[in-house]
């Protein structure tokens, strides 16, 4: 075989890995938003200097910060979390709809949620003697929703004078994925699956 055609077949294979493993990612991706335990947060209003830009709207959530008390296992992992950590957040649902943050590990939880809650998994970031005191910032990977084009400057406007909230989908390993955006009752954008 020739130089030539052996630098064709690299090729092909190498195109081949990439559209296998782009496809591994939109079908992991659709699979959290058709299978996916679905759970309501309140969207808080960032910096409205902040809120836009492009053609997103940057979110937060009532479960990004997290009470340190709340943390069960962080008295005796201190020496651990002077890097950035993984932690579970399990949530509830609350009387008004929404989920709200329960208790929270950096190990693995104790034992399973409950049929009325769900584990969903966030970064924190690295954390010394000092910092060990207060809230921590927990970042879920669902701080950004993309929007269609010139969207953005209305949604950016109402939700500091409105509540918004989003619709996520929670799959059984704490992977998440918003499935829509809502001003008060009214579904604004829906994510298709693919």
């Amino acid at each position: 075989m020739t130089s030539g055609r052996k630098l064709i077949f690299a090729s092909i294979a190498l195109a081949l890995v990439q559209i296998i493993f782009l496809g591994w990612m939109i079908v992991d991706r659709a699979a959290v938003l058709r299978d996916g335990r679905e759970v309501l947060l309140k969207v808080e209003p960032v910096d409205p200097r902040d809120l836009l830009r492009g053609d997103y709207v940057i979110l937060s959530y009532g479960i990004s910060r997290i009470p340190l008390s709340m943390i069960a296992d962080i008295d005796e992992l201190a020496e651990e979390l002077a890097t950035r950590s993984t932690i579970t957040v399990r949530l509830r649902k609350a009387q008004d709809g929404y989920w709200e943050a329960a208790n929270a590990w950096v190990k693995p939880p104790p034992a399973p949620a409950g049929a009325d809650e769900v584990d969903m998994e966030g970064q924190i970031p690295a954390l010394n003697r000092v910092h060990m005191q207060g809230e921590v910032r927990v970042t879920y990977g669902i701080e950004r929703f993309y929007l269609p084009e010139g969207e953005g400057r209305a949604i950016e406007r109402d939700m500091g004078t409105r509540p918004f909230a989003v619709r996520v989908a929670v799959s059984k390993a704490g992977k998440l994925q918003v499935k829509a955006l809502i001003d008060g009752d009214q579904l604004l954008f829906q994510e298709p699956l693919y």
